[in-house]
């Protein structure tokens, strides 16, 4: 939902380090949040394991467990988001608020419906013991809501009650987990409650927020799948962006650096632990994009539209699209300066940092996380803009690129086994690359066409796009208005 920047601005307007910190801390919760705290509960995790010298096996086990399950809910969850986030918009700007809340609960059923059968089967076969599988279950269900609620979360401005959810989160699962194991709990289990505990906190409390903002209803509840039908391609590019992301993870699980675990939990501690640090450099760009581009941009694009609408003359309206795009291309700009400047930074302190933490690191782990903090700060250029084709609703394109991601980095990160295990993370890096080029070839080829793609390419009349998922969601209805 575009404009959550501009709710933003104000917070920096205030004068004070204090105040600006506030601002990109509440940014940084909204843009990233679960996946966050996932980080950091990991990191936390580890740094309990340490201070409790807990076994190398119980350690390298837990670590897998929650990884496996934060993938696994992201993957589901990534289907439907975009669409979900998309429904919304469109119930707000019709001020359809009632169908909000009804949306929320019917595609959080469907995902964990999805989403439990097959990380079921999965936890079945695992080799996770009965309490285990028990805990990592649970988790898995409150990542799902905990995601999707996130996709909803973004209409609602009460930035302070989001900021108290994840910071009670990550305090109450470090706390937990600290007395479970002083009191001599099994390392396993204790941590991965403490973790459920953390991810339960977050979830009642958002779920909590949602139903103040929104008003309770019985409208249908699986309405919202018609979207899918309309928005195909924006299904599909969430689905193909987590792919991208996460997929040369997976890969590195079965490489000659991978651990045998437990039963089907593979690692590569050498490659995962860099690889989650290095993620978190992406977030200078996630949160430039929310506090910077969308308050800068957001309004001449938001003018430039309108002069459509408002009977504009055509003079106004070429004026209005070239400061628009020379907007655009000013935020760009700054942004990637900024994110090659916080990522050379990175890897200039990440050795001394890097040594302070727990964590084991050795050269070749150095080595990674260098290579995959110039990845991920490539790849959060490249899904900037992508999110970009998503205001001019070039949904096809998003589409495109980002199966051009997914593709790259599975094939390329294949590859890269072939060469030695120091080269470990250059395929992501080359994926990542030809990512950036893919989207700003097709953001300079749109952008030049825009008033075609505004005036000649919309129908002429009203298409009717129900298929299957609308008539997945009419037997849904059906069936709960039933039972």
């Amino acid at each position: 939902m575009a404009g959550i920047g501009f709710e933003l601005k104000r917070l920096f307007h205030k004068k004070g380090v204090l105040n600006t910190t506030k601002a990109y801390g509440y940014a940084t919760v909204i843009c990233a949040g679960p996946m966050l705290l996932g980080v950091i509960l990991l990191l936390g995790i580890m740094t309990l394991c340490t201070i409790f010298n807990t076994a190398t096996a119980d350690r390298e086990l837990l670590i897998c467990m929650i990884t496996y399950t934060l993938l696994a809910s992201v993957t589901v969850t990534s289907f439907f988001s975009m669409v979900v986030t998309r429904y919304v918009a469109d119930m707000l700007f019709e001020e359809e608020n009632q169908a909000v809340l009804p949306c929320f609960w019917g595609s959080t059923v469907i995902m964990m419906a999805v989403g439990s059968i097959l990380y079921g089967i999965f936890l079945l076969f695992s080799g996770a013991s009965l309490v285990q599988g028990l805990l990592c279950f649970v988790l898995f269900g409150e990542l799902i809501i905990v995601w999707n609620a996130m996709s909803f979360l973004s209409a609602i401005k009460d930035y302070k009650g989001i900021f108290m959810s994840f910071l009670t989160s990550v305090a109450v699962s470090i706390l937990l987990g600290a007395l479970l194991l002083w009191l001599k709990f099994p390392v396993v289990e204790a941590l991965l409650f403490a973790v459920s505990v953390g991810y339960g906190i977050m979830l009642v409390w958002d779920v909590i927020l949602l139903h103040r903002y929104f008003p309770h209803t019985s409208l249908g509840a699986f309405t919202f799948l018609k979207w899918i039908d309309a928005f195909l391609p924006l299904a599909l590019s969430g689905l193909f962006m987590n792919i991208g992301m996460f997929s040369h993870l997976v890969i590195m699980w079965f490489s000659d650096i991978k651990v045998h675990v437990h039963g089907l939990f593979y690692g590569a501690p050498w490659h995962d632990v860099p690889a989650l640090l290095a993620f978190m450099t992406a977030l200078m760009t996630t949160v430039n994009f929310v506090v910077s581009v969308e308050v800068n941009f957001y309004p001449k694009y938001r003018n430039h539209y309108s002069l459509y609408n408002d009977k504009g003359t055509i003079k106004d309206i070429l004026q209005s699209e070239k400061e628009m795009l020379d907007t655009l291309k000013t935020e760009i700009f700054y942004t990637a300066l900024k994110q090659l400047l916080f990522t050379a930074t990175c890897i200039a302190l990440g050795g001394y940092l890097l040594d302070l933490l727990p964590l084991g690191f050795n050269e070749i782990m150095r080595g990674y996380f260098r290579t995959l903090c110039v990845a991920y700060g490539l790849y959060a250029i490249g899904n900037m803009l992508m999110l970009i084709l998503l205001y001019f609703t070039d949904y096809k394109g998003a589409c495109v690129t980002t199966a051009i991601f997914a593709i790259s980095t599975i094939l390329l990160t294949l590859v890269s086994l072939l060469f030695s295990n120091v080269y470990y993370g250059f395929g992501f890096l080359i994926a990542a690359m030809i990512f950036v080029i893919a989207t700003a070839l097709r953001l300079d080829y749109f952008t030049r066409k825009l008033p075609y793609y505004i005036l000649s390419v919309q129908p002429l009349v009203a298409e009717d796009r129900s298929g299957l998922f609308a008539r997945l969601g009419v037997f849904l209805e059906d069936k709960f208005e039933r039972g």
